[in-house]
C-alpha cells in the first residue's frame, strides 16, 4: 500500500505543492538553501531530518509564515509571487495547519476554537457555525462532551484532535501537520496515525508531515523526504531509504530503532 503514488511516473502525478530554490534564513544565515520539493495530491508526505535541518522552517515557509530570501513557491499550480492577495487568500483556505503544540485559544473552549476559521472566512450564522465546528469534532475524533471544555482541561491527545479538528474546519485540500505524534504515548500515536490514514483516504487529503516517528512514517507515510545540508537529500519509501549511502539516513533508517521494522 504504502509507495504506490510515490512510484507512479512524475507525468502521472499532480505537484499540489512545488517548491524550487527555496533559500531561508534569520540573521543572514542560511537555514535552506536551494531547496527543492514537490508534494504529490493524495499522498501522505514525511519530512524527516536532524535536529535544525529545517523542518518546521519548510513548512511554515510554504504557507507564508516565514519570509523566504529566493526561490519559487507554487500550489495548485499557481505561482505564490505571481497572484493577488485575493488569490493567495483563497488557496490559504483550502489548507489547514496543526502546529506542533496545538496553537488553541487558550481563552476560547474546543467548539470556539473549531468555529474560529468558519466565522472568519465563510461569515456563518453562529448556530450553523458551531454545527459544522461540531461535526469536524466528531471527525477528529473527540467525545461531544469536548466540546465545552477549555484547552487547559485537555489531555496531551485531545489537543491534537481538537487543533486536526480546527486544520478541518474549512474542508482542506491539504494539512500540514507539525510533530503531530509528539508527546503521545504509544497506543495514542497509533490511534492519530489511523486517524490521518483513514482521513486521507475518506476526504482525499494531502499530507505534509514533520516526524520523528519511526512508527508513522512506516504506518502512514507514501514517500519520505530527509532534508540535511539545508536541502532536500533524497525522497523515497522507508523500505527505499534503508540503502541511502548517506551518514545520517543510514544511522536513522537502519538504527536500533528502527530494526524491527521489516519489509517484503
Amino acid at each position: 500500500m504504502n509507495g504506490e503514488t510515490a512510484r507512479r511516473d512524475d507525468e502521472e502525478r499532480e505537484a499540489v505543492i512545488a517548491a524550487r530554490g527555496l533559500v531561508v534564513g534569520f540573521s543572514g544565515e542560511p537555514i535552506l538553501d536551494g531547496l527543492d520539493i514537490d508534494v504529490w495530491r493524495g499522498e501522505i508526505l514525511g519530512i524527516v531530518g536532524g535536529s535544525g535541518t529545517g523542518k518546521s522552517v519548510l513548512l511554515r515557509t510554504i504557507i507564508g509564515l516565514n519570509r523566504r530570501s529566493s526561490g519559487t513557491i507554487k500550489v495548485f499550480g499557481k505561482d505564490f509571487d505571481a497572484i493577488s492577495g485575493q488569490e493567495r487568500q483563497d488557496i490559504g483556505r483550502r489548507w489547514g495547519v496543526l502546529f506542533q503544540q496545538g496553537a488553541l485559544f487558550s481563552s476560547l473552549t474546543v467548539l470556539q476554537n473549531v468555529a474560529v476559521p468558519l466565522r472568519e472566512h465563510m461569515r456563518l450564522p453562529d448556530g450553523l457555525a458551531e454545527d459544522l465546528a461540531r461535526l469536524k469534532i466528531e471527525m477528529a475524533g473527540l467525545p461531544a462532551d469536548a466540546c465545552a471544555k477549555y484547552p487547559a482541561e485537555l489531555s496531551g491527545g485531545m489537543i491534537k484532535r481538537a487543533a486536526l479538528a480546527r486544520a478541518l474546519a474549512l474542508d482542506p485540500d491539504i494539512v500540514f501537520l507539525d510533530e503531530p505524534t509528539a508527546g503521545l504515548d504509544p497506543i495514542g500515536a497509533a490511534e492519530f496515525d489511523q486517524l490521518i490514514l483513514k482521513l486521507r483516504d475518506t476526504l482525499g487529503l494531502t499530507v505534509f508531515m514533520v516526524t520523528h516517528d519511526l512508527d508513522s512514517l512506516v504506518t502512514i507515510t507514501d514517500r519520505i523526504a530527509v532534508l540535511g545540508n539545508r536541502r532536500v537529500l533524497v525522497d523515497g519509501t522507508f523500505a527505499e531509504l534503508k540503502s541511502f549511502d548517506h551518514p545520517w539516513v543510514r544511522a536513522y533508517f537502519n538504527g536500533p530503532r528502527a530494526e524491527h521494522f521489516t519489509f517484503g
